[in-house]
């Protein structure tokens, strides 16, 4: 899959890469030999390109979690699973594609996949609105769940979303109920569920697919409580501080594995998940089998006291005398 539009900090990638090609059109059109120049060039790039990807900023970091030709959940339905037969409604309202989902397979074993979708261009994203998912998209969501736990399969959910749909519409059926319940409901759902963070994980609208026993991250997502631009707007009442707002978030897959929120984190070609599709998938692929495998093995009652704790070990509480417990 071709990397498509170029980000800011790619500049001196982008040049090599001009620089690579110009050869190779040198050498087809004049017939030149130019093999060992071509080679320390594409060595070159690839340390470059390396260097690049491991000494990202947060900010950075942001820019390639929103990557418009990252793979989104459709995408992985196809690369990782088999047999992905989509289900649709909440048996409410109405389909909300900005969430998509249904039965998969992975290694031959039958699971429920559900995630967050985004548009490839202007008139998919409008007709999935971004992928932000208005209530009946949380509900569709929900009623996958308790069905794949009624026969007893595991849930994957795919977290890819600047947030829930903060429209008029979405409040007046229910968007904060929705979500609530989501939450609720996923905590005590009695089957083994993981979540991965593909893209961008912002608030609740992300939250609301992500309360699973184990939560993985690709190594160039975020996942975050508001966008950086969101929060520089609200403490320095300018977006224009997006940089101080992600380093401030802690919003990277290796922030959230030290805090102890994400547990693993999945490895990204050099050059970013856009970059390599069908890498990022058998990497993805492999972490989602080895964490299956390890949930599967538990008893009902293990893991919901394994899941419960989880998320009661996160975070810190003043005491009564001041000092941190927690």
């Amino acid at each position: 899959m071709a990397a498509g539009p170029h980000l800011e900090f790619e500049k001196d990638i982008v040049e090599l890469q001009e620089q690579i090609e110009r050869l190779e059109g040198l050498a087809r059109n004049k017939g030149l030999d130019v093999a060992s120049e071509l080679q320390d060039l594409q060595s070159k790039l690839e340390v470059l390109r390396r260097e690049t990807y491991q000494n990202l900023r947060p900010i950075e970091q942001v820019q390639v979690a929103r990557h418009p030709q990252r793979p989104y959940t459709l995408d992985y339905l196809d690369l990782v699973f088999s047999d992905f037969q989509e289900l649709h409604g909440d048996r409410s309202y109405r389909d909300d594609e900005a969430i998509v989902g249904g039965w998969a397979r992975l290694d031959g074993n039958t699971l429920m996949v559900i995630g967050h979708q985004k548009g490839r261009d202007m008139k998919e994203n409008l007709r999935r609105n971004f992928g932000m998912p208005h209530p009946e998209g949380y509900r569709k969501a929900l009623r996958l769940m308790r069905m794949a736990e009624k026969f007893g399969r595991p849930v994957v959910t795919f977290i890819d979303t600047p947030g829930a749909y903060p429209g008029l519409g979405a409040e007046e059926r229910g968007q904060a109920e929705a979500i609530a319940t989501n939450l609720r409901e996923m905590a005590r759902l009695r089957t083994p569920t993981v979540s991965v963070v593909i893209g961008e994980g912002g608030s609740g609208g992300a939250l609301a697919l992500g309360v699973t026993d184990r939560i993985l991250m690709l190594e160039h997502s975020i996942y975050s409580v508001i966008s950086p631009e969101g929060c520089a707007a609200i403490l320095w009442r300018s977006a224009e501080h997006r940089e101080k707002a992600a380093q401030a978030l802690k919003l990277t897959s290796s922030n959230l594995l030290a805090l102890g929120v994400a547990d693993d984190i999945v490895a990204e070609p050099d050059g970013g998940a856009h970059a390599d599709w069908d890498q990022t998938a058998r990497q993805l692929q492999r972490s989602l089998a080895k964490h299956l495998s390890e949930l599967i093995e538990l008893d009902m009652d293990t893991l919901l006291r394994q899941r419960w704790a989880k998320y009661e070990s996160m975070g810190a509480w003043l005491g009564e005398d001041g000092a941190l417990d927690g």
